[in-house]
């Protein structure tokens, strides 16, 4: 794969660039600089300004809305993106369950469904893992039973991010509970107005309302919402999570991180010289930066795959696993950089109650809360024990 920019790339990115220093709302693009929390409004009011251009689906065919970009043109979108400061469009509408009914769902239900995920009338939220269901996530036990020209959906889900704004869910349910665990699941599309559900707040450890666990009782779902065929729903899955994953790799935030974490070095010193400078410290920076760079050129390879009709295979399970080592390095860094001063937390800060941060440092108080919610993404998604075991046994053979 040729990795040099062509000129008409260059081009692309300088118009990209211009659009987004015209367009991207400044208080918005604050908040993600300074890793302040991003509310509703926030998200939806730039999910509906790139959707007037199809630019929320960046990664779709011309016939479904989207721009017609090529993988390199996309990696140009979203790291120009990343550096300005805009907010990721979020993923569940986007690129998990739109691929999926892009590749198996009715032509009623794409032609519902694709215009709403693209101009963001519709919020999606993912209903898969359960207590008990998270990495194996083929012992879930919530039920959907037929009755007539319905489901009745009983059970549970939890770490549903986000759930509490939803729409609409796209949901894993047992539908034949004799089969063997993965043969009896179906792919539900699930209207969260429905009687019967019950939304309840999981407060993590950063004080933070981003999960949530979700009650179905007896809620009715129509036949014509089930994705494909009734207990094909794991093959289903396996391919959303193929998506799922390579977009775990946020390859663009990274990057931008890693602009942060350097400056943050050099205005920290050791020894009278800035932090930055420090051989060990210096090191480590370097090393990570190095992991990133390789982490982009697989991200390209996968991506160039993708373009020419290949789905995501187990090389997304090697994204997910790097991807989330270097989000998590960079936090880790982030911390040491800073010292104790690392240890001030400030949710009415974050929250964008408070203009200054009662500790001193604006840029400082973020930081506890986002290393302990990047303790995260090593587990969702398919926890990095489990992409281990996928690559294992599909590419090594084991």
């Amino acid at each position: 794969m040729d990795l040099n920019y062509s000129p008409a790339d260059e081009a692309f990115r300088s118009d990209i660039r211009a659009w987004l220093e015209a367009s991207l709302p400044h208080a918005l693009r604050d908040k993600v600089l300074h890793h302040k929390r991003l509310n509703r409004d926030d998200f939806a009011s730039w999910h509906k300004l790139l959707g007037a251009r199809g630019w929320s689906v960046v990664a779709w065919p011309k016939e479904y809305g989207g721009p017609g970009w090529n993988a390199t043109q996309r990696h140009i979108w979203d790291e120009e993106c990343s550096l300005a400061g805009a907010p990721s469009v979020l993923p569940f509408g986007v690129s998990m369950v739109a691929p999926v009914l892009m590749k198996y769902g009715s032509a009623a239900q794409k032609a519902h469904y694709l215009p709403r995920i693209l101009d963001g009338s519709d919020w999606w939220c993912q209903g898969y893992s359960e207590p008990g269901a998270g990495s194996d996530l083929a012992s879930l036990r919530t039920r959907a039973d037929r009755r007539g020209d319905h489901y009745v959906v009983n059970g549970q889900k939890t770490w549903t991010t986000l759930g509490q704004h939803a729409d609409m869910m796209f949901c894993l349910v047992r539908t034949d509970p004799a089969a063997k665990k993965q043969e009896g699941i179906s792919f539900l599309l699930i209207d969260m107005k429905t009687p019967g559900i019950t939304v309840r707040p999981i407060i993590t450890l950063d004080e933070d309302h981003e999960v949530n666990e979700v009650f179905f009782d007896d809620v009715k779902v129509p036949v014509e919402n089930l994705v494909g065929e009734e207990n094909r729903g794991w093959t289903y899955a396996k391919y959303l999570l193929g998506h799922e994953r390579t977009n775990i790799a946020r390859i663009g935030q990274s990057k931008r991180e890693l602009v942060f974490l350097k400056q943050l070095a050099l205005k920290q010193t050791k020894q009278g010289r800035p932090l930055l400078h420090d051989a060990v410290f210096g090191a480590k920076i370097a090393a990570l930066e190095i992991e990133l760079m390789a982490l982009e050129v697989t991200v390209q390879r996968v991506v160039a795959s993708e373009t020419s009709g290949r789905g995501p295979g187990p090389e997304a399970s090697m994204l997910k696993i790097k991807g989330t080592e270097v989000q998590q390095a960079l936090t880790e860094l982030m911390f040491e950089a800073i010292g104790p001063q690392a240890a001030a937390f400030d949710p009415a800060f974050l929250e964008g109650e408070r203009e200054h941060s009662i500790a001193g440092d604006d840029d400082a108080a973020p930081l506890a809360a986002y290393y302990f919610n990047f303790r995260k993404t090593s587990i969702y998604g398919g926890s990095n024990e489990i992409q281990k075991n996928i690559i294992a046994q599909m590419i090594l053979g084991l």
